[in-house]
């Protein structure tokens, strides 16, 4: 018996997401399939994209040399930049973007001995997160350095929200102001956008949008009017079934016990394949379509679903972990953490792509 365990990538779905987000913002978007397509395989998902993005993102130079090597032609930005002279070559040479967001990676466009005109910069400015990028004192003089530089082709300004999936916090709104501010008079395309910019902040939306999670229908501000589809269905079947008695613990640590007679199904899907293991008893699962919850602790290979009130439900029945049934959120909530991370997490078991 073939393991059972697999994430089923819809593409079309994907293809959709990209376009709800490019129509909503407006301008052109980079598609972000950093991280392995936030787990759902970036040649793939590139690739399947490649005919209607205006051009993709990825964190580090390895990435995008996948995605050129497999065939994906057009622009391709560096979110992270390039981590030394060397790379900043090869990135030049594969024409790919480059962020620039600190001191070191302005001196080695200085240092390195580059064809002229071919290097394309994002320059990042850090407009309140304080993670990345030039302070607003220290635009003007990085963006003049940058003109100086016989490489460099173009400069277009970004910067990254740190709270725009929450609608009710100013912190999004000083951000904008604090860019525009850094950026007044300054020529060149304009990039703040993320996921939640593009759904919840229509004035931070400018040339370049970057949307990330929200193309793989995890939305980072859920609600059914943003039309949003689940790119991934993360399912697997019961492979054994037992009833406990009251008063037996089930799984490791026994932090499940019965209190009524409880049939028990075993899933054939576990944390060593990307479901949380924070996840609790009771969180949501859909069995042959039918919705029910976890049970007692998720195993390395195995977790448990309750199936006392499903009795057509047994030996191999399908078990959707996560999908267009159960929202990726609801689950990510209950192991208190995000859909970002469970997606990512999604390692061990094939991915199956439909059209």
């Amino acid at each position: 018996m073939t393991r059972p365990s697999q994430a089923s990538i819809d593409l079309a779905a994907l293809g959709h997401n990209y376009l709800v987000a490019r129509k909503l913002h407006g301008g052109r978007a980079l598609a972000v399939v950093k991280a392995n397509a936030y787990g759902h395989g970036a040649l793939r998902c590139a690739l399947a994209l490649k005919d209607v993005a205006d051009g993709f993102a990825v964190a580090f130079l390895d990435e995008a040399v996948e995605l050129r090597s497999g065939g994906v032609q057009g622009p391709i930005l560096l979110l992270e930049g390039c981590f030394d002279q060397e790379e900043l070559v090869t990135a030049q040479r594969l024409d790919f973007w480059t962020t620039v967001h600190q001191q070191s990676q302005l001196q080695d466009i200085e240092r390195t001995s580059l064809p002229a005109g071919g290097l394309h910069v994002w320059l990042k400015i850090n407009s309140g997160m304080n993670r990345a990028g030039f302070d607003a004192v220290h635009v003007n003089e990085a963006y003049r350095r940058l003109q100086a530089c016989p490489a460099v082709a173009s400069v277009t300004w970004m910067t990254h929200f740190a709270r725009a999936d929450e609608p009710a916090s100013a912190a999004t709104a000083r951000q904008i102001e604090a860019f525009d501010a850094a950026t007044a008079g300054l020529p060149g395309d304009r990039s703040l956008c993320n996921s939640g910019g593009v759904l919840g902040w229509p004035h931070a939306r400018r040339d370049w949008a970057r949307p990330g999670i929200e193309l793989y229908g995890a939305d980072p501000m859920p609600s059914p009017q943003h039309g949003l589809i689940p790119v991934m269905t993360l399912h697997s079947k019961i492979f054994a079934v037992r009833t406990l008695q009251p008063g037996d613990a089930l799984g490791y640590g026994g932090t499940f016990v019965a209190s009524v007679p409880t049939r028990v199904g075993l899933v054939a899907i576990g944390y060593a394949d990307g479901y949380p293991r924070s996840a609790p008893s009771g969180t949501p699962v859909a069995i042959n379509g039918k919705l029910s919850r976890t049970l007692g602790r998720v195993s390395m290979d195995m977790m448990t679903v309750d199936l006392s009130d499903l009795p057509d439900a047994g030996m191999g029945s399908h078990v959707e972990l996560w999908g267009r049934q159960i929202d990726v959120n609801r689950v990510a909530q209950a192991a208190g953490t995000i859909s970002y991370e469970l997606l990512c997490n999604v390692k061990r078991v094939p991915r199956v792509y439909t059209e």
